[in-house]
């Protein structure tokens, strides 16, 4: 009998930035709160680029809803923008100060351990005063029904719990989402995948390499050929000692081009634009990966069912518009909202308004716009149609093309910094590889520098993650392990590859009764849970029991 269940007036699944503003504004409401995080610390699961914006049109910002965020929580204030065009050696570099300057009022570079470690303690304490708390190392792995209504939630480790709103901020994997139909894993160009690596900086060598003061940092962003053909780019943010440095690729292209994602990262780390800012040591703390959803095609427009609101990663609510790239200020911003529209249900005696409340805040508030603008509908998809967009390209490409570039010159600098363009910015070869490469070719020079540093083989880097395995429980399970069903896994995983025998799938050949069938096989102890497998392969896709799986330091 689900009368027995425990019960409280809310619960939010995830300690992240979107459900610690969810938390943050329950409890400061006065709601009963119960936080429930699967990592053994917050942060322990989460990835992030990351650079976390605060908006001046947002009606919440994280330090407002956490005093003291940035001093204790975040890296650097990033006040430097540029994006470099590479064809080989030739780089052209342009300054992207006024368009991440727009509707801009603070950008800091973190780390998701740091900072959500920090989030649930202050967290924690809030919530505590509520009669709730925040619980960690418990897996919500489903949702508990009345009938065909969405009651409460069910743990690995807990009892199931009833709640009058349900508020999901389980990441891009959400599970919630699943169970309620809201979200799913079918379509591959729906999706980005990033790879990270950390990597360590001698005390000084930020503030001398980047030519910043020590409360300042600087963000880089690179596209063209060095990616090969697929479509995407990569990234370079300063933290306090360390570097974030990734890519971002469309997970569709990552499929068709047969690509490896580490092997990518590693096209930029060795590259001779990075000599100078990596020197001669190279020390990679970290590597990590993550699916990120691409809002245009998946930003949910009514993101809830019954006592279920969904924010953030798990909402499709990531921002990745060309040089635009923002989410966790989003999550931010859903997770106040949904919490403030359940505290306004709420004192109306009417808290199944919850869900509609939120999505009429979503959209008055400009969330909504942000995230799956209306010019990209109206005007950017067709630039995707198969034929435009071959025609598009081949232009570019073409003398016609190359003889605009170059009478363009260094006034293209002013077409990167339109938020109106950018946010209409098909999602093509033509913007990611094409465009770059001929504005490196053109208007670029040659880069000096010779690149020295080896980055660690994918077994080193799979080797200094901290894991903690549960055996006997795999959480990844192969429905159909035939190379056509399941082979792309083995180069798009970020912690497999082909002719790679330690990572998650194998490339293998199996005789039987006289014949070979080229199969897939699957060991999930090098897991990181990123989730790639899951859209790419036949699986059954679930997250580990808490506690359980990868654990990460810096996030």
């Amino acid at each position: 009998m689900t009368d027995d269940y425990e019960h409280y007036e809310a619960v939010v699944v995830g300690a992240g930035p979107g459900g610690a503003a969810a938390a943050a504004t329950l409890a400061r409401n006065g709601i009963e709160t119960l936080v429930l995080e699967r990592g053994v610390d917050a942060g322990s699961k989460n990835v992030s680029g990351g650079l976390l914006y605060a908006e001046e049109s947002s009606p919440y910002t994280i330090d407002e809803l956490f005093p003291g965020f940035r001093e204790e929580a975040s890296d650097r204030e990033v006040t430097e923008h540029y994006i470099h065009n590479v064809a080989g050696r030739d780089v052209k570099t342009f300054d992207l100060g006024d368009l991440h300057h727009h509707d801009t009022e603070w950008a800091d570079s973190v780390l998701r351990r740091k900072m959500d470690s920090w989030l649930a303690r202050e967290v924690h304490e809030m919530t505590r005063e509520t009669g709730g708390g925040l619980l960690t190392e418990v897996r919500v792995n489903g949702l508990l029904r009345e009938g065909a209504e969405i009651v409460g939630v069910t743990c690995d480790e807990l009892d199931p719990i009833k709640a009058d709103v349900i508020i999901a901020a389980d990441g891009v994997n959400s599970e919630l989402a699943r169970d309620a139909g809201l979200m799913d894993w079918e379509e591959p160009e729906e999706w980005f995948q990033g790879v990270k690596a950390v990597v360590d900086m001698p005390e000084g060598a930020i503030e001398d390499r980047f030519n910043v003061d020590e409360d300042e940092g600087v963000a880089h962003l690179f596209s063209g050929d060095l990616f090969r053909n697929v479509r995407g780019g990569g990234f370079l943010y300063t933290n306090d000692q360390s570097l974030s440095i990734g890519t971002v690729f469309h997970l569709d292209s990552i499929a068709d081009e047969r690509a490896e994602p580490q092997q990518l990262l590693n096209n930029l780390l060795t590259h001779p634009l990075l000599a100078d800012w990596l020197g001669d040591e190279y020390d990679e703390l970290e590597y990590s990966a993550k699916l990120v959803p691409d809002s245009k095609k998946v930003a949910h427009p009514s993101p809830y069912r019954d006592r279920l609101l969904l924010v953030g990663d798990a909402a499709g609510q990531m921002q990745a518009q060309g040089p635009i790239i923002k989410g966790m200020n989003h999550a931010v911003t859903a997770g106040a909202l949904a919490a403030e529209a359940f505290v306004d249900a709420r004192s109306r005696g009417d808290t199944d308004a919850a869900g509609e409340r939120y999505v009429a805040k979503l959209e008055n508030e400009g969330v909504m716009d942000k995230l799956r603008p209306t010019r990209y509908k109206t005007l950017g998809k067709l630039g995707e149609v198969g034929p435009v967009a071959s025609a598009m390209n081949a232009v570019t490409d073409s003398v016609v093309g190359r003889t605009a570039i170059s009478a363009l010159g260094d006034r293209a600098e002013a077409l990167f910094n339109s938020p109106f363009l950018m946010g209409m910015l098909p999602d093509t070869r033509m913007g990611y590889v094409t465009v770059p490469t001929v504005i490196a070719e053109e208007l670029g020079a040659p880069v000096e520098g010779v690149n020295t540093i080896e980055p660690p083989e994918l077994d080193d880097r799979i080797g200094d993650l901290t894991y903690d395995i549960d055996e006997g429980n795999p959480h990844i399970e192969l429905r159909d392990n035939s190379f056509a069903a399941s082979g792309t896994a083995v180069t798009a995983c970020p912690v497999s590859a082909k002719e790679f025998g330690g990572g998650c799938y194998r490339d293998e050949y199996v005789g039987t009764n006289g014949s070979e069938e080229h199969v897939v096989s699957l060991d999930t102890q090098p897991c990181v849970e990123c989730g790639t497998c899951a859209v790419v392969a036949d699986t059954d896709w679930t997250h580990p029991r808490g506690g359980k799986g990868v654990e990460y330091e810096q996030g």
